[in-house]
């Protein structure tokens, strides 16, 4: 749940603590502020209102009500007469116990008549008129529980159970709001009531929080901060105050600063609530480690507070530690069935482990719950790609589209749907090599806004390369990076596409030119180490990726750093300082399907402890079924170990997904070539030759590629030979 979210829910939740048992009627009056109503017209008049258009005014008075009336100064004004005032209020109070007890209006009727009674023998009794006031209130009758209100105050301006009551109406009505100019009116008219609410009461807490989360939904920070250190002053102890101040911190993304005002409670007076607020706030320091040990803290004191399990399930997800977060979530649908968030978890978590039917079990009970969620759809379209059910993804995320298309402007949230269902459905159409299709789907990302558009450009450049289309790619990068100069994402992007075209020296200035000598420099040095390995600068593509891992500061970025490390110390063939950086990857990540894969390849392609290295590359396919390059290891590591059928059946599959990969067609040579099938083998090493011939020069392996021109030569020669022993 994000910040904004808890706030907001916060609020609501004491908003409807506030008035319980006020009927749902958000009928109200808009008034001016007090400093308007304590002028002298204002003593003389009721305050000028106005009524939102749901609200009917005030009943006018009948004609016979009309006629008796007289001026003032026809008559003396009737002496107080307390006994029957005292009488009436008794009979009112009594219809209100009726009304609680039964909720039949003819009591409720009775009640506001006997206060009237009774305020007619004591009119100038604010008591009687609250009562009457908070009655109306009770009853649904909004409209006149706010005149009343405001009648006791035209009398009494600091009277406080006046102001509560108005207080409380205006916070349920903005409850039951819409969004909109009319509820901003009510939040500041709630606002001028509390105001005056903790000037008349300055210690009480309920009232300062109350006030400062008003302000918080004002968008006053600074006043809404106040409010919320002058509670924790006045109770020091207070877990609602302490939390709701640490909460602001961490939205005002100073989590620091909540650290502080949370560990200024000893740990023998923290409860559950504060302990939750504690692993909120590590959470959000990416400190997944403490914010897990607070959650357990916090589950241990209350065993039955889902949101704190729910909060340890995502920081254990968030620490790579999926099978215990499984553990918790399962702990949660078993408490709420009614949870589809928790489901669709769990459906991440199984997909993440290749376990895609358990997956979609745990998607089709999301899908009971909320029938019509675009989310279960989306995930549902996620695991039909992983298992190549591609058509299938293409049709679902079709249709997510239809639904969120509409005319005229999309709002933000919107927006960011569209471009993740596109970012999807162009990324299932590159994968089923439909890559026009691919580039097209992309490119409607490019209007959806800068960050939808960014990576909309990012996926274009990916999926020309991926086809090869070098050209394309490059001007691609070029025209992203002139629309956004100021990203250093494109700026990178456009610079290594410059290289591979064999700009290489001007576009490994171009990317050091956007350091900046901070943290953010990590990724920087990541593409340099890169650029330098493709010139085959091997000490420069060292230096600057141990800089990466130093200023890597998450695990998982830790953890690509070093992949990064291994995969120069591979192209360098040396092997064992690369087998040692892989294993630190996985030691860490025992699930990183692109480790397992390198690492099991780098073992079978040079034919050491090749069953090992089968081990490493089935965990990396059944993790990730569909990817080409994963698939053609195991066919690679079969074929090492003599398996043919089972190494032809991967490496057709391989060549399937990534039919312009020439080491698949190499591989699938040698085993043709191996087997017999020479014509086949032929073929294969001809289509490897094609495609290396396409290949941009910084990615040709020229060792692979006199490899193959070798066995082409060897196969032909076998072939003749095969051919005139025929004809003989």
């Amino acid at each position: 749940m994000t910040l904004n979210r808890i706030v907001v829910c916060l609020t609501l939740l004491l908003l409807a603590g506030s008035v319980s048992g006020i009927a749902q009627n958000t009928d109200i009056i808009l008034t001016p502020s007090d400093s308007q109503q304590s002028s002298p017209a204002a003593d003389q008049a009721p305050p000028g209102s106005a009524v939102p258009p749901q609200a009917e005014p005030p009943p006018a008075a009948s004609q016979d009500q009309a006629s008796s009336a007289t001026p003032a100064e026809s008559a003396p004004p009737k002496s107080p007469d307390k006994a029957a005032a005292y009488y009436h209020f008794t009979m009112a109070h009594m219809y209100e116990e009726l009304v609680s007890m039964y909720g039949r209006a003819d009591y409720a009727n009775k009640a506001i008549e006997e206060y009237r009674l009774a305020i007619d023998n004591d009119p100038n009794s604010d008591y009687l008129n609250a009562g009457l006031a908070e009655l109306y209130a009770k009853t649904g009758r909004i409209r006149d529980a706010v005149l009343e209100a405001q009648d006791i105050l035209k009398r009494d301006g600091n009277n406080l159970e006046a102001r509560r009551l108005l207080g409380r109406i205006y916070l349920r009505s903005l409850g039951d709001m819409q969004a909109g100019t009319q509820s901003q009116e009510v939040l500041k008219l709630a606002i001028e009531q509390y105001e005056q609410i903790v000037k008349l009461d300055p210690k009480s807490v309920e009232d300062h929080l109350l006030l400062g989360r008003l302000y918080r939904l004002n968008n006053e920070l600074l006043k809404s901060e106040g409010e919320f250190k002058t509670a924790v002053n006045i109770q020091p102890d207070s877990e609602e105050a302490v939390t709701t101040l640490a909460y602001l911190y961490n939205e005002e993304g100073d989590s620091a600063r909540a650290l502080q005002v949370l560990s200024a409670i000893p740990e023998s007076a923290r409860t559950a609530k504060l302990y939750s607020a504690l692993g909120f706030t590590y959470e959000q320091e990416k400190d997944y480690k403490k914010a897990i040990d607070a959650y357990r803290r916090s589950t241990e004191l209350d065993h039955d507070n889902l949101d704190s399990v729910r909060g340890l399930a995502q920081n254990l997800m968030n620490d790579g530690q999926t099978d215990a977060a499984l553990e918790q979530y399962k702990v949660i649908a078993d408490a709420d069935p009614s949870d589809a968030q928790t489901y669709m978890r769990i459906a991440e978590i199984d997909r993440r482990d290749g376990k895609f039917d358990q997956a979609l079990e745990a998607l089709k009970k999301a899908t009971a719950v909320v029938p019509d969620s675009l989310e279960v759809q989306y995930n549902i379209a996620v695991i039909d790609e992983a298992q190549g059910k591609y058509e299938d993804a293409i049709q679902i995320l079709n249709q997510l589209l239809q639904k969120t298309e509409h005319d005229g402007e999309y709002s933000v949230p919107d927006k960011n749907n569209r471009a993740v269902f596109l970012e999807r459905l162009g990324t299932v159409y590159r994968e089923a090599n439909k890559h026009q299709q691919a580039v097209d789907t992309f490119r409607k990302m490019l209007d959806l806004g800068d960050e939808n558009a960014i990576r909309g450009y990012q996926q274009i450049v990916e999926t020309y390369r991926d086809n090869k289309q070098w050209q394309m790619a490059t001007e691609a990068a070029a025209e992203a990076a002139k629309k956004y100069p100021n990203d250093r994402g494109l700026q990178m992007v456009s610079a290594s596409q410059q290289a591979d075209m064999g700009k290489s020296e001007v576009a490994i200035e171009h990317v050091k030119s956007l350091l900046k000598g901070n943290a953010d420099d990590r990724e920087v040095y990541i593409a340099l180490a890169q650029m330098y390995s493709r010139v085959k600068d091997w000490p420069k593509a060292e230096e600057n990726v141990s800089k990466a891992i130093d200023l890597s500061g998450k695990p998982e970025d830790k953890d690509y750093a070093i992949f990064v490390q291994g995969s120069v110390y591979e192209r360098q063939k040396k092997y064992d300082l690369a087998e040692e950086a892989f294993r630190k990857v996985l030691a860490d990540d025992p699930k990183n399907a692109m480790t397992l894969n390198y690492l099991g390849y780098m073992l079978a392609d040079r034919d050491t402890r090749v069953e090992e290295a089968l081990g490493y590359i089935r965990r990396a396919v059944a993790l990730d079924p569909q990817n080409g390059a994963y698939l053609d290891s195991l066919g690679w590591a079969y074929y090492k170990l003599g398996k043919y059928d089972l190494a032809e059946e991967n490496l057709r599959r391989a060549s399937e997904r990534i039919a312009t990969d020439p080491t698949v067609h190499q591989h699938l040579g040698e085993l043709y070539q191996r087997t017999g099938r020479l014509k086949l083998a032929a073929s294969n090493y001809e289509r490897s030759l094609e495609e290396w011939n396409k290949t941009i020069p910084a990615e040709v392996d020229q060792d692979q590629v006199a490899k193959v021109t070798k066995e082409l030569e060897t196969t032909r020669v076998k072939l003749a030979k095969q051919s005139g022993t025929a004809k003989q």
